[in-house]
């Protein structure tokens, strides 16, 4: 119960202490004036209990003056009739009273400080609640930022990503075009020159540069379709990964199948350069990296999305990548870059690797309308 303020406490101990005596003069008739401390003791004990040390005292004086003036003979004044009884009485009555004060004024103390910690720690706790409100605020103001920094970067990615496909695209057609044009007319100067009269150094020197002119241009052939095949906008994904997959698999001696479901049909341009560059990256990297004699690439569609499989039967990643495999930014730039086109396409990229292999699955969003190819591509 909450303690009544200080101008209020003096006042009502002494309407206490009077109404305690009032009624002990009310029931002189039911009890006479034997014991006249009945009703005072009530009064003492509601004043030590919610008045204050103070106001108690104050009413422990007033009912020992009332009692002594008008229930102890001789009635009506201040003089003793038996000195020693009523002294005695007057001297228990204080004595009780400083007992039941002093337990009052401990008790008062006791809710006080408790009181005064429980404010304290409202206090606490409000300070704490706005400071974690503020936290939280904070936290999400950065993480909006942080948001809006990882949008921002992420388009920034994308359009890197999008340079460098144009790039490939721009290299591819400047080898294919320029240079293939330049080697084609060195070849015509070559056998020109090879059918004028020369002496036998000479011609076998011109058959050397005419055979060299020919691998040079395989080779620049080969660069340019691996920078951007021309399959891929002209015909689509399959093809392109046809081709892909019989040359990396003459180069390389590594047995490649490929399997593409014909129920995807032609997929957006950004998702078939996407497909088509991590098949690059991965096959490279199981010949790099696997030791593995044997590869499959599986091209599937599965309820709204597609599903692109590469996997091997090599010595799997590296123990201190498995580990990290949950988060591309600490791998190698390869899967970091196969990351960031999947993403960019809104879908996601997964490695599994183990001793007896690694996998590595690409989910795309699958178009709903999409030109069905003919039949099914396998090798």
């Amino acid at each position: 119960m909450r303690f009544l303020d200080t101008a209020r406490r003096y006042p009502l101990a002494a309407l206490i202490a009077i109404a305690a005596l009032l009624i002990r003069m009310l029931l002189i008739p039911l009890l006479g004036y034997a014991n006249p401390y009945h009703t005072v003791w009530a009064a003492v004990v509601f004043s030590a209990w919610y008045c204050g040390l103070g106001p108690s005292i104050l009413t422990t004086l007033i009912c020992a003056f009332g009692v002594w003036f008008w229930f102890l003979p001789i009635f009506g004044s201040f003089v003793f009739q038996d000195v020693k009884g009523e002294i005695t009485g007057l001297v228990g009555f204080l004595t009780l009273s400083g007992f039941i004060i002093a337990l009052g004024e401990s008790n008062r103390r006791a809710k006080t400080k408790f009181a005064t910690e429980l404010e304290r720690r409202e206090a606490l706790e409000r300070d704490l609640r706005l400071a974690h409100a503020e936290l939280e605020d904070r936290v999400r103001a950065r993480t909006a930022d942080l948001d809006s920094a990882n949008q921002s970067l992420r388009r920034l990615s994308g359009s890197l990503l999008q340079l460098q496909d144009e790039e490939r695209r721009r290299l591819s057609r400047e080898l294919h075009d320029s240079i293939g044009q330049m080697l084609a007319a060195i070849k015509m100067n070559i056998a020109m020159v090879r059918s004028t009269p020369l002496d036998p150094a000479a011609q076998r020197a011109a058959a050397d540069n005419d055979s060299l002119i020919d691998q040079v241009t395989r080779e620049i052939r080969t660069i340019s379709h691996l920078l951007h095949p021309p399959l891929l906008d002209e015909i689509g994904l399959s093809s392109a990964l046809r081709w892909y997959v019989e040359g990396f698999s003459e180069r390389s001696k590594i047995a490649v199948t490929l399997h593409f479901d014909n129920s995807i049909g032609r997929l957006p341009a950004e998702s078939e350069i996407a497909l088509f560059c991590i098949v690059q990256e991965c096959l490279t990297n199981i010949h790099r990296h696997s030791g593995s004699r044997t590869a499959a690439v599986r091209l599937l569609k599965r309820d709204n999305e597609c599903l692109l499989e590469i996997e091997d039967q090599g010595v799997g990643l590296p123990e201190a990548k498995r580990a990290r495999l949950s988060s591309f930014a600490e791998m190698g730039v390869g899967f970091r870059g196969m990351n960031e086109r999947v993403a960019q396409l809104g879908g996601a990229l997964e490695v599994r690797s183990d001793s007896k292999g690694t996998v590595v699955i690409a989910r795309l969003p699958a178009p709903a309308n999409v030109e069905a190819i003919p039949q099914l591509a396998s090798l």
